[in-house]
């Protein structure tokens, strides 16, 4: 077993982009500006009218390390090869040669250049994929960061150091041209100017070098105050009267300068939360895209006052990984989504056009929406939403969403109708002063009026969701409910009790509304403290995780254990129900997902991830497990695959887990190999096949169609119902030439017409007699005693030519007697072999009703057909006897109920 029984690979959803710097692309096709992003081993290509997906390219062997496009194509480096692209999608060349991982790429002209981590230059024909130079540089001596071409510079490039020098080559005749000093700090970027013969260098120092490399004359040099220079882009459009440039930080700030009055324009702070790895101007239009590796791309259009930029569009996704996920929608096109960076979002599974945010998680919004310096911003922040509760009934009313934070005591609500953070933040009286409990556990009643509260110190407490006021504390007298933390709660559809799990292995039930005493109605001891629980709404069942790494069910209706799932050998991380309930899906740090068939309590699906999986979650339709892993910023999908194929549930065996890559930003077809998938060609066919016999005391029916059969006995009444009623009949045809019979009127000779009733061209002789195929197939039975190709003919035949065949047994009185006999035989073989059960009656039924009189005059066949009876009837009571014990159950269970 080398894949998953149940899920195959489908995509991941909420990458953007990463640290590689984008790229822009003007189709003059589509008169529009393309915009491409890299996403690992993906890249994407966006459309700056909509700001929409275009396309996803395939999937590269390792990380893509560099990017770089021209008119016909976009250039992508992974590992030590170079791929060119036509429409983003198709591969129309691999170049191959360099021994070492690429990282920079400028397609020039007919030729392209390429430079690897050891300084290696190679120069390479584009459309013949040939080497046409190479050139080593060595490291110590000018270890190369970054090229560019010089506008109006034939065959020359210019390129950039790590120790700050700059070297004008010539590339058709390898040679250098002119060498830099430099500036005694690492070139980043290189940017041409709008100005012939100037560039705009970018150090490491925060330095700008605005130089005349004809010259060698540094015609100015700005100072960013913010370091490191990562990437420079100039404006070309013509609504300004100055020239304007736009640098990039580390601190993710953009600063646009005034090159007339060489200072500061203004700036855009926090415009991403972290580095700005690509920026540049469209050209001849006034708008800048921006991407980083906080997993975000941004249209930014300059049509404010002070020359500044707006956020005009937005493409975004998690820029921490995600710590929890649920599906919201019943239709399982939306997932909602916590992570790392403090941010509640909705990442929809038709279209990345439907993603939405929810914003970050602040202790004061208003005052985050201000703008500030960036230490006050970051100050109101709050820590990480580690987990959330949501329901959909109340949502365009009040605050529907309640979300934990990480070392907190309070609760946030959010709005999923309004799309932003709620107003109130729930935290006890008695924590007000000593604060120093944490949340551990959340509920929402399915009515979506209340939030109940499990904390780190064993309390537990009831808000009203849309006013914020405390309704009940359950506990003895108020104190704890529990002799430590609150590990789970759930609240029954009817709110007539509340569940609670705590670490002192104890699970309590409360009544909903707390009596005088505050006691428990009923407690369950059991052996290991619990680490979370997870309900399933549509039915009574409580996954319960405890801390040996085992999953118990309890039936809420009767409080009792009613399953008890071992295997994991990690701490459990979440766990979810299919929609019908019928499976349990648990994740552990062991890095398996496992599935468990509730009914028969047995494993019947395993599979292994390179990352652990930290929260799961299945479609409310059964069509996706939405799963999201340490160390990655996106939610795979993986598909259901009984949905849409034959897959046989049985009990596996746990001797070879397999390993399965997680699914990439393309969604998986069957244009890429299976060996993309990590299928194995030779692997064999596993589907399920229904044995034909299951048990050698069993009688066992065909699967035929009922249609193939039960109408066999009735063909003459289902043939007059089907036969039409206006027959049209045939037009006498008359000869070409119409002789004429002698007479005072016109008439026509028709005595030498054909007969239209004689349509036939061959005449048959009356003694010529032939036997049909199973007649044929018979005949052959009567030496061999083979009477399996009989049966599998007539299986494969339909109602009305088993009826022919059966009846052409006797148009040959010849071989009647003997056909007969051989198909009685055949029935005994049927019934003896306790195969297709039902066939062998409808069979016989036929035969004696189409040849009932002529067997009569027969005594050899009357003889064996009371052989025959005497047979049949003995299998005939065994089978009685079994459905009349089905029956008899089926009926004590209905009055039991």
């Amino acid at each position: 077993m080398v894949k998953s029984k149940i899920y195959h690979r489908n995509r991941a959803i909420g990458y953007v982009s990463n640290h590689i710097p984008l790229v822009t692309r003007y189709i003059e096709r589509r008169r529009e500006n393309l915009i491409v992003t890299c996403v690992g081993k993906a890249f994407h290509t966006y459309g700056c009218s909509h700001f929409s997906l275009l396309s996803v390219s395939g999937v590269h062997p390792e990380d893509i390390t560099c990017l770089s496009a021209d008119i016909y194509h976009i250039y992508t480096a992974s590992e030590c090869n170079i791929y060119a692209w036509r429409r983003g999608t198709e591969l129309k060349h691999v170049y191959r040669g360099h021994k070492h991982c690429v990282h920079q790429i400028l397609p020039f002209g007919p030729s392209l250049i390429s430079v690897d981590e050891e300084s290696n230059v190679i120069v390479w024909n584009i459309k013949s994929e040939e080497i046409i130079s190479e050139h080593n540089f060595n490291n110590e001596v000018f270890k190369i960061t970054t090229l560019m071409h010089p506008n109006t510079y034939i065959n020359k490039i210019l390129i950039g150091s790590e120790q700050g020098h700059l070297e004008l080559w010539n590339v058709k005749t390898s040679k250098m041209l002119y060498f830099f000093d430099g500036w005694n700090s690492s070139v980043t970027v290189i940017e041409q100017a709008p100005a012939l013969h100037v560039v705009a260098i970018g150090l490491a120092n925060g330095k700008i070098i605005l130089h005349n490399i004809k010259k060698d004359i540094k015609i100015f040099e700005l100072i960013q105050d913010w370091g490191l220079v990562t990437s420079i882009s100039f404006r070309t459009d013509d609504t300004i009267n100055y020239p304007v440039m736009a640098t990039g930080t580390l601190n993710g700030h953009i600063v646009f300068w005034n090159l007339e009055e060489r200072k500061v324009e203004s700036q855009i702070l926090n415009a991403h939360f972290r580095a700005v790895s690509g920026l540049k101007y469209l050209p001849n239009e006034q708008l800048i895209v921006s991407s980083s590796s906080d997993n975000s791309l941004k249209l930014w259009i300059c049509d404010v006052s002070d020359n500044s930029a707006r956020l005009l569009r937005m493409r975004e996704g998690h820029s921490e990984p995600p710590t929890h996920i649920r599906f919201y929608s019943d239709d399982g096109h939306n997932i909602l989504s916590a992570a790392g960076d403090s941010t509640l979002r909705i990442f929809s599974t038709v279209t990345e056009i439907f993603n939405k945010s929810l914003g970050k998680a602040s202790f004061n919004r208003k005052l985050s929406k201000k703008k500030g310096n960036k230490i006050i911003n970051d100050h109101l922040i709050m820590p990480p939403i580690i987990n959330f509760v949501c329901e959909k009934t109340r949502e365009k009313e009040w605050d529907n969403i309640a979300a934990a934070h990480l070392g907190l005591g309070l609760i946030t609500t959010w709005s999923y109708d309004k799309l932003r953070m709620g107003e109130h933040k729930l935290l006890p009286n008695r924590f007000k002063k000593n604060y120093n409990a944490n949340v551990t556990a959340l509920c929402l009643t399915q009515c979506g009026n209340f939030v109940i509260i499990g904390y780190s110190t064993g309390h537990i407490d009831r808000y009203n969701i849309q006013s914020g006021i405390h309704r009940a504390t359950y506990g003895i007298d108020g104190n704890e409910a529990h002799r430590g933390p609150i590990k789970g709660l759930i609240v029954d559809p009817l709110n007539q009790f509340v569940m609670s799990a705590g670490r002192d292995t104890e699970i309590k039930f409360w009544a909903f509304t707390p009596n005088k005493d505050k006691t428990p109605k009923s407690t369950i001891k059991l052996s290991e403290g619990v680490k979370w629980l997870r309900g399933h709404k549509e039915s009574s069942l409580v996954a319960v995780a405890l801390e040996d790494f085992t999953v118990i069910l309890i039936d809420l209706d009767t409080k009792r254990i009613v399953r008890n799932f071992q295997g994991h050998t990690g701490h459990l991380t979440d766990a979810t129900f299919n929609p019908d309930s019928r499976w349990l899906i648990t994740a552990s740090m062991d890095c398996t997902i496992r599935t468990w068939d509730i009914p028969s309590a047995q494993l019947i699906d395993i599979f292994k991830v390179p990352e652990a999986c930290i929260s799961l979650d299945f479609s409310p339709t059964g069509e996706y497990l939405a799963t999201v892993h340490m160390s990655n910023l996106g939610i795979f999908l993986w598909s259901n695959r009984t949905l849409f194929d034959h897959i046989s549930l049985q009990t596996i065996s746990l001797s070879n887990i397999p390993l399965i890559n997680l699914p990439g930003v393309l969604q998986e077809n069957s244009c890429y190999s299976e060996n993309d998938y990590g299928i194995d060609k030779n692997e064999a066919n596993d589907n399920y096949v229904s044995p034909t016999k299951i048990d050698s005391k069993l009688i066992t029916m065909s699967s035929l169609a009922n249609s193939r059969w039960q109408n066999l006995l009735n063909i003459d009444i289902v043939r007059k119902k089907n036969k039409p009623q206006n027959v049209k009949t045939a037009t006498e045809s008359a000869p070409f030439f119409l002789p004429t019979i002698p007479s005072l009127d016109l008439q026509f000779d028709l005595s030498n017409a054909k007969n239209p009733d004689d349509n036939s061209r061959l005449t048959i002789s009356s003694n010529f007699n032939n036997l049909s195929i199973i007649g044929k197939l018979l005949q052959d039975t009567i030496k061999t005693c083979d009477y399996i190709s009989v049966v599998n003919k007539l299986k494969s035949l339909g109602p009305s030519m088993i009826d022919f065949e059966i009846q052409s047994l006797s148009t040959n009185p010849t071989y009647f007697v003997d056909l007969t006999l051989q198909f009685l035989k055949m029935i005994k073989f049927m019934i003896k072999s306790k195969q297709d059960f039902e066939l062998a009656q409808v069979y016989l039924g036929v035969l004696l009703k189409v040849n009932g009189i002529k067997i009569q005059n027969e005594d050899k066949i009357v003889k064996y057909l009371a052989h025959l009876k005497d047979y049949q009837l003995k299998h005939w009571c065994r089978l009685r006897k079994k459905l009349f014990y089905n029956i008899s159950v089926l009926k004590y269970l209905k009055k039991c109920n």
